[in-house]
């Protein structure tokens, strides 16, 4: 909830941010673009504290070995796209050209990969604990934890394979929606898990 709520009230304050056409990457840029840069690290710091707080609760069964490493990933892909800042693109900041450039800087490539990475680790984890909740007999969470792992990557991949390159014209709702889904439910599970220490 940090990252969306800091992501959406800062994308509203900037002056030529659309979130339709922009993703949050792009926020990192500018005057202002520390508090997007800071949100990431942020995030990421609480994500790795998530998967090292984990070890202490899944001490057996299925994901005991994986889950928390892949969350620890998913932290180090956040405090990446942190560091890391993309390139001017997409129109943004004000007076970039719309479309996206040539050629990418170093980082800018860095940034890229990272929230795969991140996004994978996600899916996986999500995955990995619907099986654990059906083999504890909790049906419920667990077609519903699969349904949202599968939901996040479809919706975090559309704006990538629907967009136009060349022109530059994106629509990253669909990104917006599958980030928001995906660490909501994250929460979810932290305060399910929670109720069971």
């Amino acid at each position: 909830p940090f990252f969306i709520a800091s992501s959406i009230l800062h994308g509203f304050l900037r002056d030529g941010f659309d979130m339709v056409h922009h993703p949050a990457s792009l926020l990192s840029l500018g005057e202002w673009g520390w508090i997007q840069i800071a949100t990431f690290v942020i995030t990421g710091l609480l994500y790795i504290a998530f998967g090292v707080g984990l070890r202490g609760v899944l001490r057996s069964g299925i994901g005991s070995r994986f889950v928390s490493p892949l969350f620890i990933v998913l932290g180090l892909a956040m405090i990446a796209g942190g560091v890391f800042i993309p390139d001017p693109s997409l129109g943004f900041p004000p007076g970039t050209a719309a479309g996206v450039p040539e050629a990418m800087s170093w980082h800018a490539m860095l940034h890229g990969f990272a929230p795969i990475f991140g996004f994978l680790a996600l899916v996986i984890a999500l995955i990995i604990l619907g099986r654990r909740f059906g083999k504890e007999g909790e049906k419920t969470w667990m077609w519903v934890t699969v349904a949202v792992a599968l939901t996040t990557f479809v919706l975090s991949s559309l704006s990538s394979f629907t967009g136009n390159w060349e022109t530059g014209e994106f629509n990253f709702l669909p990104l917006w929606v599958g980030v928001t889904l995906g660490y909501s439910y994250t929460s979810l599970i932290i305060y399910k898990l929670i109720k069971q220490v």
